[in-house]
């Protein structure tokens, strides 16, 4: 009877583990972001409700806190339809000119709403201080406030939803856009309760300062999502958390005489790219070479999900397998080599 090679069935089986998680992998990301058009279609539909109920309250009450909420419901509407329309381009499927996918196009998404809000806040403090320098009485306060009560209520909901499938698929752009209405659910509870005070004391200038603590509020989170949209854009490493669990998996070959170096990784929307350098004994054969990276390779795909490593073999004995954790090779080791 023909026994099977053993290395032959080794190796079939690596093979047959990495195709399977790969596909698996591919399948998710491609499952994630067919999930996230129905996300931003509801926020779209949030931002036109809520700006018609605010404008509402406005046109009641009179209170100028009331206008900023409901100009901000617009930016809110201007933020969904980006992030609709940056989606419709991250489920793409990678192509000859983007080969690594299209997951960056994210960060362009929050990074514009990060600027919307900031605009939004400057509006808003623009309009507050008009409102000082010429107050104004509020009228029918209670009725502004029960409709406006309803218009927030609706972004916390839809808040809350964002949030969630932001962290579940690795989108950017659906937190950013969660983001962006729990400002406005912080900010309408601030005016909310401004136009309550003014309702018992009758201090007009109440609504106007609330305005312009809001609009304080508004444009911190405002910077802070430009901040990070531009981390991702300047390929910034994958948190440590992930890393951890990246060095874990290497650091587990160290009995085997196994040595790594040159870690670097980034993030393009909901896909992670790692890439490793693995340092072996020199006299090991190449196919043992493969056959580990195969299997350290597929480790790191079940730790992290989503993930994309490439690897690189190097006899550890050479001193030129030291000469390139940089970026840039030393020119030295390039002379010898040529």
């Amino acid at each position: 009877m023909i026994q099977p090679d053993p290395t032959f069935l080794r190796n079939a089986w690596l093979l047959s583990q990495g195709t399977r998680r790969v596909a698996d992998d591919t399948i998710h990301a491609v499952v994630a972001q067919n999930r996230l058009t129905p996300y931003a279609w509801l926020s779209i539909g949030a931002a036109l409700l809520t700006m018609a109920i605010k404008g509402a309250a406005y046109l009641v009450s009179g209170s100028v806190g009331l206008l900023s909420d409901a100009l901000e419901s617009g930016v809110n509407l201007g933020a969904a339809l980006i992030a609709l329309a940056v989606l419709g381009v991250v489920e793409r499927p990678p192509d000859e000119d983007h080969a690594y996918g299209h997951g960056k196009a994210e960060y362009f998404s929050s990074g514009v709403e990060g600027t919307l809000i900031t605009i939004a806040a400057a509006t808003i403090a623009v309009t507050a201080v008009r409102r000082l320098l010429d107050p104004q009485p509020l009228s029918n306060i209670g009725l502004g406030l029960a409709i406006a009560t309803s218009a927030s209520l609706i972004n916390l909901a839809t808040a809350r939803i964002l949030l969630s499938g932001g962290r579940r698929y690795r989108s950017i752009t659906l937190e950013a856009d969660a983001q962006h209405l729990m400002t406005d659910v912080w900010s309408s509870a601030a005016i909310l309760a401004g136009m309550a005070v003014v309702a018992v004391s009758d201090w007009q200038i109440l609504d106007p300062l609330v305005a312009l603590v809001v609009a304080g509020r508004i444009s911190w989170v405002g910077i802070h999502l430009v901040r990070r949209s531009t981390e991702g854009l300047m390929d910034t490493a994958l948190p440590q958390p992930v890393l951890k669990a990246i060095t874990s998996v290497l650091d587990s070959h160290a009995s085997k005489g196994v040595r790594y170096h040159a870690l670097r990784s980034r993030q393009a929307g909901a896909r992670y790219f790692v890439s490793v350098h693995i340092q072996v004994p020199g006299r090991w054969t190449i196919q043992r070479g493969h056959n580990l990276l195969e299997e350290v390779e597929s480790e790191i795909r079940q730790a992290v999900q989503s993930v994309t490593v490439f690897t690189h073999i190097e006899p550890i004995e050479d001193p030129l397998s030291w000469e390139d954790e940089q970026l840039d090779r030393a020119q030295s080791a390039e002379t010898d080599i040529a």
